[in-house]
């Protein structure tokens, strides 16, 4: 799919971003709760062609296992909705499920959607990639990548929310 209007940049800066979590800052989580809870670092960009980072948002969530942390990025005739929800298995074996949906304002084609879903196996500290938008080609060549690194929460360790 070929997006011909405004670059992917200038849509995601027009009306900017927002990351939320549904939980409550980690001053509020209950102390029985506090030896489950994760951290969700993730660091949303916008990479030109030339792998040049032109947009960046940093952010640490606090969480609890099966509790969605949302992305979504809001732009002119671009929407992405990410959420990540992290779960832990009795194993050890941990595994962070990735929802994206998308809508684009293509010009005399109308509004698309797309959905994704992927569950992936992962272990704590190691980095995720998520492509919301796959391998849609945009204009200017640029893309979003979302980074997603799980963590157990300790105290000391400085969160966003």
């Amino acid at each position: 799919m070929k997006i011909t209007t405004f670059s992917l940049l200038g849509r995601l800066l027009l009306c900017g971003a927002a990351i939320f979590a549904q939980e409550p800052p980690a001053g509020e989580i209950f102390p029985a709760f506090r030896d489950r809870a994760l951290v969700l670092n993730i660091v949303a960009r916008v990479i030109d062609p030339d792998q040049t980072e032109v947009w960046t948002s940093t952010n640490s969530h606090v969480t609890l296992p099966g509790r969605p942390v949302t992305i979504k990025l809001v732009g002119t005739n671009l929407v992405v909705s990410v959420q990540f929800t992290p779960y832990l298995g009795r194993t050890g074996s941990n595994l962070l499920v990735a929802q994206g949906q998308i809508w684009i304002d293509v010009p005399e084609q109308g509004v698309q959607y797309q959905t994704t879903i992927q569950t992936i196996p992962i272990e704590f500290g190691e980095l995720v990639y998520f492509l919301p938008l796959g391998d849609i080609e945009v204009d200017t060549g640029s893309r979003i990548e979302i980074q997603v690194e799980v963590k157990p929460y300790t105290a000391d360790q400085p969160t966003g929310k």
